[in-house]
């Protein structure tokens, strides 16, 4: 994940933040915080990673 650029949104609807790598497809997560978004994409990422080299997908 270190070497991925992320970025950060905030959603007023439900008050939380969005972090995503736009270089992974579909690869986000929320948190109530900015860290909190951030601890949940550390998860989400190396699954998305998986997902992807198990479907013959190039990894950026």
């Amino acid at each position: 994940m270190k070497d991925y650029p992320i970025n950060f949104f905030y959603r007023e609807e439900d008050e939380s933040y969005i972090a995503d790598i736009p270089a992974l497809k579909s690869c986000s997560a929320f948190g109530k915080t900015p860290i909190e978004a951030l601890q949940e994409l550390a998860l989400a990422s190396p699954a998305q990673i998986e997902a992807a080299q198990a479907e013959g997908e190039p990894i950026p």
